[in-house]
C-alpha cells in the first residue's frame, strides 16, 4: 500500500512520521533540536541544524519502517507557528530562527498598545499583535538590527523553511500566512497591515500563499540525498501545527472546540464568518470562507514537564534507564490526590498567561501536610482552569457542545476526566499519538488525490475515541474552585508588577 510522510517540527523536537492510506501510523523518528538562549527573552535555533536533524529523522523513519521511498506518494510539513525564519535575498538563512517562546519584542508590543496600533490591528487583521508574532519580531529586527533587516529577502515560518529545504520552493499556506499580515475579511496579504506596523519595506519578502492541500513542489536531488526520499516526490504546502492538530483529531469544523494541551494552551473553534475579539486570533482556516479562532497562551502542560524536570529529575532519569514511563509511575499518586480535598490552587503562568507577560506562576493554599501528589494535582487543575479561560471565551461566540482534546496529558484518563469536569462539557480523546502529523498527512494525501479532500479522514474515528462526560458534583466542585482561582488572579495585578520590578532592579544592580 502507498504511504505518506509527514514532518512535525516542534519547539524542541522534530519528527518524521509515516502513515499508510488507511491512516495507520507505521513509524515515527525523532530528533532533538537545540534551543539557543543567548540573552534573556531570546529563544532561537540554528536553521541549518533544524534541517539536518529533520533530514536525519526522515532517513531513519524510512529505514525503521522498511519503506521503499518510491512508495511515498507525498510529503507535507507542519511545525510550530509564529516565531520567524528569515532568508536573505540569495535564499540563505539570515541569522538564527526565532521560536514562538521568544519574547524579546515585548517593548514593541507595549508601544503598540500605548499608541493604539493593537486595536487597529485587531480590526484589520483579526488579532492583537503579540510578542512572537511576525509583526512584532520584524519590528524588533528593524529597530535593533537594521543591517539584518535591510538584507531580508524572504519571511518564512518554521514549516515553510522545511518545505523550502525539501523542494527549493519559497512559499507558505493560507493558515500560516494569517499570523500577522492578512486582511481578516479578504483572507489575503494586506499592504495596509504592513504599513500599520511600519513594515511596508518587507512587502516583497512575503511568500506566495497556497492551499494547504496543494502540491507546491517536488523533492529536489539535494534533499533526496540528505533524506533518502525519491527525487520528484510531491511536496504539499502543509499547514500551521495548531490547525493540523485540530484536523488530526477531527476538530477542524464548526461546532467543536479543539484543545491541545501542550507547551501552549491551545483552544480553537472554526467559524463561517470572521468574529474579532482581543481574546482570540481570528485566522484563516484551511478553506477560504472559514476562519480558525484560536485562543492561546503559553500556560499548559509545559508546567507539568517543568515540575518533573525540577522536582522529579532523579526518578525521571531512573525511569528512562529502566525503560519505564515516569508518567505511569506518578499516575497513582496524582489520582489519589485528585480524589481528596485540597486547599491548593496553582496559576500555571511559568512562561506567560492570558493576561500578558506580567503574571507569574505560584501555589497558594499550600500546607505542611500536603504531599507531592497534591502539588501535581493542583498543577494539572490549574492547567485545566487556564484552558477554561480560553474555552469560555470561544463558547460565548461560537458555541460548541463538545470538546476534542489532544496532547500528552490527555492519555491519562484522570486528566481527561478532569478537563470534562472543569469545562463542564463532554471531552473526547482520540487515540492518535501524532495528531498534527496526521493533519499534515491528510493534506498531503488530498494534494495528490489519495483522499477526496483534506476532510476525507479514512480512519474509523468512532473506534479510536473515548468520550468523558462531566460529573455534576465534580463540575460544581471545580466551578467553586475556578471562581477563587479567578478572584486571586484578578487581584494580583499590582503585586505581579512589583515582583517583576524586583527582578529588573536586581539585574540592574548586578550589572553596575
Amino acid at each position: 500500500m502507498d504511504r505518506i510522510l509527514a514532518i512535525d517540527s516542534g519547539l524542541t523536537v522534530t519528527k518524521a512520521v509515516i502513515f499508510d492510506l488507511k491512516g495507520t501510523q507505521l513509524a515515527v523518528a525523532r530528533r532533538n533540536v537545540t534551543q539557543l538562549k543567548p540573552a534573556p527573552r531570546r529563544v532561537e535555533r540554528d536553521m541549518s541544524d533544524l534541517w539536518r536533524q529533520t533530514a536525519s529523522a526522515i532517513r531513519d523513519v524510512l529505514e525503521t519502517s522498511g519503506t521503499d521511498p518510491a512508495r511515498i506518494v507525498a510529503v507535507a510539513a507542519t511545525a510550530h507557528g509564529d516565531g520567524i525564519y528569515l532568508l536573505d535575498k540569495a535564499g540563505k538563512p539570515l541569522g538564527t530562527g526565532i521560536l514562538s517562546l521568544d519574547s524579546r519584542a515585548f517593548q514593541i508590543v507595549e508601544d503598540w498598545q500605548t499608541d493604539g496600533t493593537d486595536k487597529r490591528a485587531l480590526a484589520l487583521t483579526g488579532q492583537v499583535p503579540h510578542v512572537s508574532a511576525h509583526s512584532a519580531l520584524l519590528g524588533w529586527v528593524q529597530r535593533h538590527e537594521p543591517d539584518r533587516f535591510a538584507q531580508i529577502g524572504h519571511v518564512l515560518a518554521c514549516k515553510d523553511w522545511l518545505c523550502f529545504c525539501l523542494s527549493g520552493r519559497i512559499g507558505t499556506d493560507h493558515t500560516e500566512a494569517s499570523t500577522s499580515f492578512t486582511d481578516v475579511q479578504s483572507q489575503t496579504w494586506s499592504q495596509e497591515a504592513l504599513e500599520l506596523f511600519g513594515l511596508g519595506d518587507v512587502q516583497g519578502a512575503l511568500p506566495r500563499a497556497d492551499h494547504s492541500a496543494s502540491v507546491v513542489g517536488e523533492v529536489t536531488q539535494a534533499a533526496a540525498e540528505a533524506t533518502g526520499l525519491r527525487p520528484g516526490t510531491p511536496v504539499a504546502a502543509g499547514l500551521h501545527d495548531v490547525t493540523a492538530s485540530a484536523l488530526g483529531i477531527g476538530a477542524h469544523r464548526p461546532g467543536v472546540v479543539g484543545i491541545v494541551a501542550g507547551t501552549y494552551s491551545i483552544n480553537e473553534s472554526v467559524s463561517t464568518r470572521p468574529i474579532v475579539d482581543a481574546r482570540w486570533f481570528c485566522r484563516n482556516a484551511i478553506d477560504a470562507g472559514q476562519w480558525n479562532n484560536m485562543s492561546i497562551s503559553p500556560a499548559s502542560t509545559t508546567n507539568y514537564d517543568w515540575f518533573l524536570d525540577t522536582f522529579c529529575a532523579v526518578e525521571r532519569a531512573q525511569a528512562r534507564t529502566e525503560g519505564q514511563d515516569i508518567h505511569a509511575h506518578l499516575r497513582p499518586e496524582i489520582d489519589a490526590a485528585l480524589s481528596r480535598p485540597s486547599s491548593i490552587l496553582y496559576h500555571p503562568y511559568l512562561f506567560g498567561s492570558p493576561m500578558g507577560a506580567a503574571p507569574s506562576a505560584g501555589f497558594l493554599g499550600l500546607r505542611g501536610w500536603h504531599e507531592r501528589g497534591d502539588l501535581l494535582a493542583a498543577l494539572l487543575e490549574g492547567v485545566a482552569f487556564n484552558h477554561r479561560d480560553h474555552v469560555d471565551a470561544l463558547r460565548g461566540s461560537f458555541g460548541g457542545s463538545e470538546a476534542r482534546l489532544t496532547g500528552g496529558a490527555s492519555r491519562n484518563p484522570s486528566v481527561a476526566q478532569l478537563f470534562a469536569d472543569v469545562l463542564d462539557m463532554p471531552v473526547t480523546v482520540t487515540d492518535t499519538d501524532e495528531a498534527a502529523a496526521w493533519g499534515a498527512a491528510l493534506c498531503a494525501g488530498a494534494a495528490v488525490g489519495a483522499f477526496a479532500g483534506w476532510y476525507d479522514d479514512p480512519r474509523d474515528l468512532a473506534a479510536l475515541e473515548t468520550t468523558y462526560l462531566p460529573t455534576p458534583e465534580r463540575a460544581a466542585h471545580y466551578a467553586r474552585r475556578y471562581a477563587i482561582y479567578h478572584e486571586i488572579a484578578e487581584g494580583m495585578g499590582a503585586a505581579w508588577d512589583r515582583l517583576n520590578s524586583l527582578e529588573t532592579l536586581a539585574r540592574g544592580t548586578a550589572n553596575d
